[in-house]
């Protein structure tokens, strides 16, 4: 497996790009956006003009795009899997149901590939490092012959299983701490700020103490600012806490810190704020508080 065609170059997706291209893999990329496509060229990969381009004759597709509909979209409503050679297989990236990752790979396997299950955690910082944790789904011999390519981009891949939706389900449950995480720690400093603590003083202390969590070291100090680099989109956050609802209802669990969580997300999206990085989930507690919602200092 040395040919990759990668569709979906954001944030993570072009980082992840270029690591594949590090790693020895042959990588052609495709992005609707031009710059896109041009800042991997500009790293050493190489730009497609359009998906057949991207994908004709590769070895692997790789999907780091926003949802299952659109995944579905460019494999079979633009023809994209009818461009890669005989017995390719399919990597879909994508924070995805369950059950849209299950119906997707019955599709793909009539068609004649395989389909691997494999969505990241670790944001931007991860695909940047190449430190993704990567939690992947196929028969064994698939998930085997895939997992060089998985290790350029993750310094953690994890076998969850040979059904199809097994990653996407791990992904739920790492979702749902994620969110619920985050939501708790904007809580924590807009209490702070309400109090008149100082704000700066009051995250060193929580980010080396037993009140700690991945979430707030990396997330807190961007809730001070008023302008923080977007890692991850509110909005991001508002789709996979909605994942981890639907899970839970298709269940029969319930899940009131990711139900509460969910609504704080959705509360700061309505606002006009979606697009902004998660970390201004804070705006929600400010906004109950009569305050700021971008900046309460």
């Amino acid at each position: 497996m040395k040919t990759i065609g990668f569709v979906g170059l954001g944030s993570m997706g072009l980082p992840m790009a270029v690591n594949l291209g590090k790693a020895g893999f042959a990588v052609t990329g495709f992005d609707l956006r031009a710059e896109a496509r041009a800042a991997l060229q500009a790293a050493g990969g190489e730009a497609a003009a359009s998906l057949p381009e991207a994908l004709a004759g590769r070895d692997a597709a790789i999907l780091m795009v926003v949802n299952a509909a659109q995944a579905e979209d460019i494999l079979f409503g633009q023809g994209a899997l009818a461009q890669l050679s005989p017995a390719s297989v399919v990597i879909l990236m994508a924070t995805c149901p369950p059950a849209a990752v299950a119906a997707l790979a019955t599709r793909v396997e009539a068609a004649g590939h395989a389909l691997v299950d494999a969505p990241v955690s670790g944001g931007v910082v991860g695909a940047e490092a190449g430190s993704l944790t990567i939690m992947a789904a196929a028969r064994r011999p698939v998930f085997d012959a895939v997992k060089p390519v998985l290790d350029a981009m993750g310094s953690k891949v994890v076998f969850m299983g040979e059904e199809p939706g097994q990653g996407a389900t791990a992904k739920a449950v790492n979702q749902l701490l994620c969110g619920a995480h985050l939501a708790i720690a904007a809580e924590a400093l807009s209490l702070a700020e309400k109090l008149g603590v100082d704000t700066q003083a009051m995250l060193d202390i929580v980010s080396g103490s037993a009140a700690s969590s991945w979430m707030l070291r990396d997330r807190g100090a961007r809730m001070l600012e008023r302008e923080p680099r977007v890692t991850s989109a509110v909005d991001i956050f508002v789709k996979d806490l909605g994942i981890v609802l639907e899970a839970g209802r298709d269940a029969k669990a319930a899940l009131p810190m990711a139900a509460l969580a969910h609504q704080l997300f959705l509360s700061v999206s309505g606002r006009g704020l979606g697009a902004r990085d998660d970390s201004q989930v804070i705006a929600a507690y400010r906004a109950m508080q009569g305050r700021d919602a971008i900046d309460a200092t």
